[in-house]
């Protein structure tokens, strides 16, 4: 099994969580984050208040920022390079993969990935819910909220702290088909 994590965060302009406005990578190789990369994204769409207020993130910040397009380069060997981890790994897998079609991105025909919600359903049973913000708290972990960076680096920790409880990934792994 691949020992190398790319753990991915992505906030969204809109509803439509089909685009991104900010994408956060935190990569756990070996049980160790080994590197950090986030940047700010135009998602060259409309944005709700709703997400703005949440996320932080205005149409003035991205205005001059990369697309999706233009950062595929940037993020494809890391996302390469490892499986791919999210936090509600659904939702971040599903705009990924929205992007990529988007701009008519070819990459693979799937993926694998797993979700540090499920596995901290399996490893904190007990909690009200399994929330990023309500795990962090739990395990200690300091998190800026709906800020990729922040959340990426906090999924990645999530990983490690499941990892040293002898949680078995093999059992997470999930195929996204792209």
């Amino acid at each position: 099994m691949n020992n190398r994590y790319i753990v991915f965060d992505v906030e969204t302009p809109n509803a439509a969580n089909n685009r991104m406005s900010a994408l956060g990578i935190t990569v756990v190789d070996n049980g160790a984050i080994t590197d950090e990369w986030y940047s700010l994204v135009d998602p060259q769409v409309r944005f709700d208040v709703f997400n703005v207020k949440l996320t932080g993130i205005t149409p003035e910040m991205v205005r001059d920022q990369p697309t999706f397009q233009e950062l595929w380069g940037q993020i494809r060997p890391l996302f390469d390079s490892g499986i791919l981890v999210a936090h509600y790994a659904p939702f971040d897998m599903g705009v990924l993969k929205s992007c990529l079609n988007a701009y008519g991105i070819v990459w693979k025909p799937y993926v694998n990935f797993a979700c540090t919600c499920a596995m901290g359903r399996v490893c904190y049973p007990k909690l009200p819910n399994h929330r990023l913000n309500t795990l962090s708290e739990h395990v200690g972990i300091t998190l800026d909220h709906h800020h990729a960076d922040s959340d990426s680096r906090a999924a990645a920790l999530l990983l490690l702290d499941y990892m040293e409880k002898g949680l078995s990934m093999e059992r997470f792994i999930r195929r996204q088909y792209l």
